[in-house]
């Protein structure tokens, strides 16, 4: 099958944002269910005092905010600068400020370097089976994934059940593939090709 152009990938990829918001408006929510699974994820696949990096939701996004006092770790929260660069500071419920993106984020905290944080859980309109997320065009997280300390952090997409597509979503050079997703069934995992 012939590799897609660009312009077709960002033509399918706003057609399939404009669907899955569409999408995310109709379904029944199922945050707090999500938000369980994750925390019972959390719980099971870090240590107590590792730092777990939550997200700001926006339009329809599941609110992993509880977590920060469901948790025995620290959260971190990222910060977009609004040029392409995404970082995360520590957040015990200090007050947050606008950042370059408009959301809410710890402005006055340090940066946290990869290592110290143990899981990123993400927003995303969709993700599919081989764990290519569908975000909202601003390629903050690929382009913070693309740094190979980054890309050891295990990084699970969060989101109802209907918006993990099983076909292929299409996919550019500088799309990371994340580890998972958790939606109100749990853990997803990622599909594998079989080996001939």
């Amino acid at each position: 099958m012939p590799k897609s152009s660009k312009a077709e990938n960002m033509r399918d990829k706003a057609s399939l944002r404009r669907h899955y918001r569409q999408l995310r408006r109709t379904i029944p929510t199922a945050h707090e269910a999500i938000c369980g699974a994750a925390l019972s994820f959390v719980r099971r696949t870090t240590k107590e005092t590792s730092v777990v990096g939550l997200y700001w939701p926006l339009d329809n996004e599941v609110d992993l905010r509880p977590l920060r006092t469901q948790l025995p770790n620290p959260v971190a929260l990222p910060q977009a600068d609004g040029k392409g660069c995404l970082r995360y500071g520590r957040w015990s419920g200090q007050v947050l400020k606008k950042d370059g993106c408009g959301i809410p984020a710890p402005t006055n905290s340090s940066n946290l370097r990869p290592e110290e944080i143990s899981l990123l859980l993400v927003p995303a309109l969709a993700v599919d089976s081989s764990g290519i997320r569908l975000g909202y065009g601003g390629g903050y997280y690929d382009r913070l994934r693309s740094d190979p300390l980054w890309a050891d952090v295990p990084a699970w997409v969060v989101l109802p059940s209907q918006c993990v597509q099983f076909s292929p979503l299409p996919r550019d050079s500088w799309d990371v593939p994340f580890n998972g997703w958790i939606t109100e069934q749990g853990p997803g995992q990622l599909l594998r090709p079989s080996a001939s």
